[in-house]
């Protein structure tokens, strides 16, 4: 197997994506800690794992981002075609990452060592990234072979993956975190030493996970070699008019799809591990593309590589886009294994539950499932009539102001906190937050005793006490008590720090006997032409 791997992939796609320079220090976080960055920002201290505070300290012209997994398979995807333009068989494992069968294409041109050196300058080229490549026996060698830029010798994976450290079980989306942590606390520091542990003890110990962890130590495949092929009705496909093109349509068309085809191979007793997605477009394009995957596929894993496979076709540069919508999609199980992987457990809390927390074993749990999955079928059946955007579910996330501490999330799509809530948020607004936060706030003008407006000073307080508030196109109200301010300032290290806040909360008189008092959220913007803005209305 011959894996290719770009490194840093999510940090080089949102660079790109933001027009970034290749000299700025870039970094991904995700639930507040950084999972990917760049070179540049490694140079400067940072780390994966960190704190989203300690990489902003030690590296203060960081460029934060969000972990966004459309845009690094939409930009992906020129790698891919790329690669295929040399090679055929190629499956992408995840963005950043593609593997294919070197047999064929090092007989093609004339061992593996000039495969290589050609693959790494085609893509070079073609795709304007830096990656690397492995060729070993079996996907999980191969990727540490691409780490390190190493060809393992035929029958050499066990020798080659020895003396690695056990973290390198651990590799994304193989979530074995909790694995490679017991295997520290046993003394197994190394794959070597936990590949040479007897397959019955493993078993008994550690499980199947464990065994399948344990086969990879060994160089070994993550599945036996006797594996089915699918039979053809097993394969799903739909015919769309009118044609899709839009991101947004294909990933509502995508998970309705997924749910036949997951339906379909469960039926049967099987998962699949390798998914091929085979696209016809109205002028009579042929799009394909196979994922490889080191789990069995999910439902909602079938629609996401769907979605992102969109993306990159249908948000490709001019010239490498399709002339026309899809009209044609079809889901194809390249390779699959018997499903028991997917088979949760009986005393596993939310086991028969689509949402978290929600299920149990008897009584009062299994109301709530079936509850639950009705909810979920009226809220797909809505989004039918009304589109993917119609169905929004709220995300409680972390942050300093109100509108940042919620987020809305289209129904179907992944729910995952960017920034953790029990964070300390320095200036971060008390309980109890504002009964209606406005989407766009509405500006106000904040007067004080004499009739100046109230601003801000050097040390965050403000210049006098308001007296007076107005909001744009109503009259004045006089404030009967004041809280605040709350000021906030955000990358003060920063060459261009962000603008600093002030917020205060109030209680407004009625303007006539019969109008009732009204508490508010304001918050000041700008420090040398501030401008005041009603943020929200408490009940």
């Amino acid at each position: 197997m011959l894996v290719l791997w770009c490194p840093d992939w999510p940090a080089v796609a949102a660079g790109a994506v933001a027009g970034v320079p290749a000299n700025r220090p870039v970094a991904v976080f995700n639930a507040n800690r950084v999972v990917a960055c760049s070179a540049v920002a490694r140079a400067g201290g940072v780390r994966r794992g960190m704190r989203r505070r300690e990489a902003q300290s030690r590296c203060p012209e960081l460029v934060v981002f969000g972990v966004d997994e459309d845009r690094d398979a939409r930009l992906f995807e020129t790698v891919a075609v790329a690669v295929e333009e040399l090679v055929v068989g190629v499956e992408v494992v995840r963005p950043g990452l593609v593997a294919v069968p070197v047999s064929g294409a090092a007989g093609y041109f004339g061992g593996e060592y000039p495969l290589v050196e050609r693959l790494v300058d085609h893509v070079s080229g073609a795709a304007g990234v830096e990656c690397q490549v492995g060729v070993a026996d079996g996907l999980f060698a191969a990727v540490l072979a691409a780490h390190r830029s190493a060809l393992v010798e035929r029958g050499a994976a066990a020798e080659f993956l020895a003396p690695l450290g056990i973290a390198e079980l651990d590799q994304p989306g193989a979530e074995r975190a909790e694995l490679v942590d017991l295997l520290n606390c046993l003394g197994l520091r190394t794959l070597g030493a936990f590949a040479a542990l007897a397959e019955r003890d493993v078993a008994s110990r550690f499980g199947s996970a464990g065994m399948v962890a344990h086969r990879l130590a060994g160089g070994l495949s993550e599945r036996p070699p006797h594996r089915r092929r699918p039979p053809p009705e097993l394969s799903v496909g739909r015919t769309f008019d009118p044609v899709l093109d839009r991101v947004d349509a294909a990933a509502f068309m995508a998970r309705e799809l997924a749910g036949r085809f997951h339906a379909g191979l469960a039926a049967r007793g099987l998962a699949c591990v390798r998914l091929g997605i085979y696209a016809t477009t109205e002028r009579g394009e042929q799009l394909s593309r196979v994922w490889r995957c080191a789990e069995p596929l999910t439902p909602q894993g079938i629609a996401d590589r769907v979605r992102w496979q969109f993306e990159g076709w249908l948000k490709a540069p001019p010239g490498s886009r399709p002339t026309s919508g899809v009209s044609r999609l079809r889901l194809e199980p390249e390779e699959t294994v018997e499903g028991r992987s997917l088979q949760l457990g009986l005393w596993r809390p939310g086991a028969r539950g689509r949402f978290s927390g929600v299920g149990g074993v008897g009584g009062a749990g299994d109301e709530n499932v079936v509850a639950a999955e009705k909810a979920g079928r009226a809220m797909v059946h809505v989004q039918g009539l009304l589109g993917p955007e119609s169905v929004c579910t709220a995300v409680l996330d972390g942050g300093r102001g109100p509108a940042e501490r919620v987020r809305l999330v289209q129904w179907g799509d992944n729910r995952n906190v960017t920034g953790p809530q029990d964070a300390p948020w320095p200036g971060r607004l008390p309980a109890p937050s504002p009964a209606t936060v406005f989407r766009t706030p509405l500006p106000a003008r904040v007067l004080a005793e004499d009739g100046t407006e109230v601003g801000i000073t050097d040390r965050r307080a403000l210049t006098s006490p308001p007296r007076e508030v107005a909001v744009e196109g109503s009259a004045a109200r006089q404030v009967l008590d004041w809280a605040g301010p709350w000021p906030v300032g955000e990358q003060w290290w920063s060459p261009t720090p962000r603008p600093m806040r002030v917020r205060i909360q109030v209680l407004l008189g009625g303007r006539h006997p019969d109008e009732p008092d009204l508490a508010a959220l304001l918050v000041l913007e700008g420090k040398d032409r501030p401008m005041w803005m009603v943020e929200g209305i408490y009940d």
